[in-house]
């Protein structure tokens, strides 16, 4: 068993796909219309072709909103994305005017720092452990 996909909810897909593309520099792999507006999205690590899909869901449901706003309000990340570099990233990204409401910060064996998606959610960055 493996993890194929996961998903953060978006405010807006196309939004999200040029944050997370342009900025972030994950790459699109499925963009498929499923009705109403919203498409079936999904980025992947230029890295890992062939890994794990990053589904930029439309937050849509209520519950969905409250969760996200939630985790937004008390400063808890959605999800984590591993870097080799957390204070490298930090500096290019906040160049590219990425808001930070948690800078690179050492925790133990590993490097933090949080960052606002501008769609909705707080994503955290981090060095893997050595």
């Amino acid at each position: 068993m493996k993890i194929h996909m996961t998903s953060v909810f978006v405010d807006d897909q196309a939004k999200a796909e040029r944050f997370y593309t342009e900025i972030l520099g994950f790459v699109k792999k499925h963009d498929v219309p499923v009705g109403e507006g919203a498409r079936w999205l999904t980025v992947v690590s230029p890295d890992e072709p062939g890994g794990t899909e990053l589904l930029l869901e439309p937050a849509g449901h209520p519950a969905a909103r409250t969760y996200r706003d939630t985790l937004v309000q008390d400063g808890i990340p959605l999800a984590q994305f591993a870097v080799d570099d957390v204070q490298a990233e930090y500096d290019r990204m906040s160049k590219l005017g990425v808001r930070f409401t948690q800078e690179p910060l050492e925790m133990g064996p590993v490097v933090t720092a949080v960052f606002d998606d501008t769609c909705g959610n707080l994503i955290q960055i981090a060095t893997e452990p050595k």
